[in-house]
């Protein structure tokens, strides 16, 4: 049987930059035994299955990296709104068009934009509830595992904490893109830290400074399951990053809206728009918006 798939670099309105996400608009009759062995095959951080739902506006989404199944991602859900789009699966009649995707968490609410018949933003919303915790390995500590020196932190503005939706994150600031970039996990040192007492799994390394102008932070995550060379996608830490944002004091409440960078050109770019409307209160409201562009499309031949 033959299915038809799509390669998007999401978060990017550049070619051979982004997150490379493949995406099978029409997934109906694969389980999830073979879902799983196609997103092996395709070896991509992510591949999204979808299955028609109810209206053209609504389906079912399943996404698998090279591991195994994931319950929830940000890239799949803007790479999907642009391959529907593009393959004519969905129309794009008005300026906004509305979609539901049923992600493994819950539905999520899509808006895509579009000019004159062609996609644009994406832009999905999410509700989160945080536990944030002050307290974080010391600065030596710090720097040890991440090979940077003690005045490369920033504890003007902000400072490190522990914060968790669902997956804590020791997140860390510094004062240049310089030190985000040059940054080197050390397993060794991070083992003899008070790091791993914290239940941290990754690190998310920030400066509120990019080198592009179109970004207000510049983020990068480290850790030990991740290379010492690699640049993943930061999509999935974005609720935590925001939540980190709104526990500072000198967060003013209200709807507050910035772009934070991943990378650079040389390894694939990311620039995802946010928005956080902050009140206060435990549960926080964001908005996370990004493009996509198309790489890819051939077709998957398996047997029947």
């Amino acid at each position: 049987m033959n299915y038809q798939y799509y390669i998007a670099d999401v978060f990017t309105d550049q070619i051979f930059n982004g997150a490379q996400i493949a995406v099978l608009p029409k997934a109906e009759g694969l389980n999830a035994e073979m879902m799983a062995k196609i997103a092996k095959e395709l070896n991509l951080s992510e591949t999204v299955f979808l299955f028609q739902k109810g209206s053209e506006s609504q389906r079912r989404m399943r996404i698998f990296s090279p591991l195994g199944e994931i319950n929830f991602a940000g890239h799949p859900i803007i790479a999907a709104a642009y391959i529907l789009a593009i393959s004519g699966d969905i129309q794009l009649s008005e300026p906004l068009t509305k979609l539901q995707f049923e992600q493994n968490i819950g539905t999520i609410e899509v808006n895509l934009s579009s000019l004159e018949g062609r996609p644009g933003l994406v832009q999905f919303s999410r509700s989160v509830d945080s536990i944030i915790d002050r307290f974080a390995p010391t600065d030596e500590e710090i720097c040890s595992f991440l090979g940077l020196q003690l005045a490369e932190l920033d504890h003007k503005k902000y400072s490190p904490r522990l914060v968790s939706c669902g997956f804590p994150y020791l997140v860390v600031p510094v004062w240049n893109y310089e030190s985000v970039r040059k940054a080197r996990f050390n397993y060794a040192a991070w083992a003899q830290s008070a790091a791993p007492q914290t239940a941290a799994q990754e690190i998310l390394l920030f400066c509120p400074k990019s080198s592009s102008p179109a970004a207000d932070f510049n983020l990068r995550l480290l850790g030990p399951n991740i290379g010492i060379h690699a640049d993943p996608p930061v999509g999935s830490a974005m609720p935590a990053f925001c939540c980190y944002l709104c526990s500072f004091e000198h967060t003013q409440k209200g709807t507050h809206t910035f772009a934070v960078e991943r990378g650079e050109l040389s390894t694939r770019r990311s620039l995802i728009n946010l928005e956080m409307d902050h009140k206060g209160l435990e549960n926080l409201t964001i908005r996370v918006g990004g493009q996509a562009v198309l790489f890819a499309e051939g077709t998957l031949r398996l047997p029947s």
